[in-house]
């Protein structure tokens, strides 16, 4: 399937709630850029790792989805200037309830069940979920079989 289509179309329901927050919202998906996986399962990826970003980045911020292919695989990304996930949590964050901060997470609503979908449906696409974090920001990818 065509990546760039479903990336336009995800951040579209992401543009009025980043728009309130003052957050630039963009992405960089090749036209080319094709995976081997289900449209649905995918766009559910998309949407978990793009709520995620919009609700953790400070006012003023950027969230940037990004297709990248790695020859027999396909990477997107979601890369965030929110205030990053600290180091004792990221080996964990994709487990079932698991919350960063809870007290947080509670405040802007969310079961803690996000990230684990991202992980269990990129499994189930012959794919894996990561992340990369720092005090500037995070970036969640998902790599998948290229199509």
């Amino acid at each position: 399937m065509q990546l760039a289509p479903l990336a336009d179309s995800v951040l579209d329901l992401f543009r009025k709630s980043a728009g309130e927050k003052g957050i630039v919202l963009d992405a960089d998906v090749p036209e080319r850029l094709r995976a081997m996986a289900d449209r649905r399962a995918l766009e559910q990826i998309l949407v978990n790792l793009l709520d995620n970003a919009v609700k953790f980045t400070p006012q003023g911020g950027r969230v940037t989805l990004l297709g990248d292919g790695l020859g027999p695989a396909v990477m997107l990304s979601v890369v965030d200037t929110g205030p990053g996930i600290e180091p004792q949590h990221q080996a964990r964050i994709f487990e079932r309830f698991y919350r960063a901060d809870a007290g947080r997470s509670r405040e802007l609503g969310g079961t803690g069940l996000g990230l684990a979908i991202v992980k269990h449906l990129a499994q189930a696409m012959s794919g894996e979920a990561g992340l990369e974090s720092s005090p500037n920001g995070s970036r969640f990818w998902v790599r998948l079989p290229s199509g």
